[in-house]
């Protein structure tokens, strides 16, 4: 496999974790959903590279596995899980004493056969999602998430951003390998993908379908599903549209498990405390796919249906657009790349009656960010004046709960419209455009 151009490289956020993980450790996993660029970052750092998805190089580890852990390091083992015995190779390899930095492993699915050992405390596994909009090189950050997170109050930012640029960055998604293709190989790169992984891939990890497209149809209704906590049922139900007999859970919850092994689904877990004020909180996660791309594909929407304010796909309960749900789902992809990157949480705050709502909360350890996500035209007037009090009481009450004082927590929401920032760096924000435009009131980059 030849080399890629070093020139065409972006540089990454998760970059800038590898550059301190690998000064300290032996072993770092990269993983995430296929073509989310793992291996072009891991392979700019090897100076031995064994990809386990060629059939040679596949067959000549297995006739001789000790050849992965031997030559010039960094040592890089992509697709680890076509040769599931390579994770326990490298455990054992951590275990005799090799050296920081020794060996990367990168991998898109989890193995048909788990390793024997979990590899805990030997091998660090680190998180790659699609590019965040600064990695995409839509704009400079103005705001920084770890200063935030740090205690800083003072959030300022704008963008000239489009209501139209945004779009097309939903539909166009953050996968780096077609980025610079014309919309229509776009179209045909993001269908072949979800036909690889759920044809291909869902075979590779041993799993067998009883009928032709389940998966996919599972996948298509999670889309629909894009930043709602629809229930079980509801997700069922979409999935199973027209069909007489509905599977029980225990069989369906087989799917939901796979997606998520597969990195397609990244559910956003609901924030909970033992110490909580709040009463009957949901516990069900939001929806989200790996990359709001994804769900726009699945749902066979483009970007003129999107600024048309037209929908499709099966029918799923959601307040406002499946334009203001797939840009949710975009500023949550940011979120989670810097907050990752500045070791924090996130989560979701909502209670039964809706009274309380939080979309996204950034937490770690006793400093929290409140992020809120509104489909309006300004952050003025009666919807975004209820959205800031819910915000406001919703935020008094977490700080309550974790013991915080509610001034070192800073919900960001200056009028300015979303960007993703430099490493580190959160370009938060409300994006507030003309015409239907999806506002944050706190949005971010890095």
């Amino acid at each position: 496999m030849a080399d890629p151009d070093p020139s065409a490289y972006r540089r990454r956020v998760v970059d800038d974790e590898l550059d301190v993980l690998l000064e300290e450790l032996p072993a770092i996993s990269l993983e995430g959903p296929r073509a989310v660029g793992k291996t072009w970052t891991a392979r700019r750092r090897a100076r031995t590279v064994h990809n386990l998805d060629d059939p040679q190089t596949l067959g000549l580890v297995e006739a001789d596995p000790g050849r992965l852990i031997r030559g010039p390091e960094p040592i890089f083992i992509d697709e680890w899980q076509r040769y599931p015995p390579a994770w326990d190779l490298v455990r054992r390899a951590v275990d005799d004493g090799a050296g920081a930095g020794r060996f990367l492993l990168a991998g898109s699915t989890a193995p048909d056969v788990p390793p024997t050992h979990s590899g805990a405390g030997r091998i660090v596994t680190l998180r790659m999602r699609p590019m965040s909009l600064f990695e995409r090189g839509l704009a400079e950050p103005t705001v920084s998430l770890r200063r935030l997170l740090a205690g800083e109050r003072h959030i300022a930012g704008e963008t000239d951003t489009t209501l139209a640029r945004y779009v097309d960055e939903i539909v166009t998604g953050g996968l780096p390998g077609w980025r610079s293709t014309s919309a229509r190989v776009q179209q045909a790169a993001l269908d072949g993908y979800l036909h690889r992984a759920v044809d291909h891939d869902v075979a590779l990890m041993g799993y067998r379908a009883r009928q032709p497209g389940v998966v996919r149809r599972w996948l298509t209704a999670y889309a629909a599903a894009t930043a709602t906590t629809a229930t079980y049922e509801t997700i069922r139900d979409a999935a199973t549209a027209g069909e007489g007999d509905k599977p029980a859970k225990t069989t369906t919850t087989a799917y939901r498990n796979l997606l998520e092994a597969m990195w397609m689904v990244e559910p956003l877990p609901a924030w909970w405390s033992v110490s909580n004020p709040l009463s009957r909180l949901k516990r069900g996660p939001k929806h989200h796919l790996a990359d709001p791309a994804l769900a726009a594909r699945l749902l066979d929407v483009t970007t003129d249906d999107l600024l048309a304010g037209r929908s499709n796909g099966p029918a799923v309960p959601r307040e406002g657009l499946l334009l203001g749900a797939l840009f949710e789902s975009l500023v949550a992809l940011n979120v989670r790349v810097y907050a990752q990157s500045a070791q924090a949480r996130v989560s979701h705050l909502q209670t039964w009656n809706d009274s309380r709502e939080v979309d996204l909360v950034v937490e770690r350890g006793r400093r929290m960010v409140a992020i809120e996500v509104k489909l309006v035209a300004t952050p003025a007037g009666r919807r975004a004046g209820c959205a800031s009090r819910s915000l406001s009481r919703a935020l008094v009450a977490l700080c309550a709960a974790r013991s915080i004082d509610p001034c070192s927590s800073s919900p960001a929401h200056r009028t300015g419209r979303a960007w993703a920032s430099r490493p580190a760096r959160l370009s938060a924000c409300s994006t507030y455009a003309r015409q239907a435009r999806r506002s944050i009131r706190a949005s971010v980059s890095r």
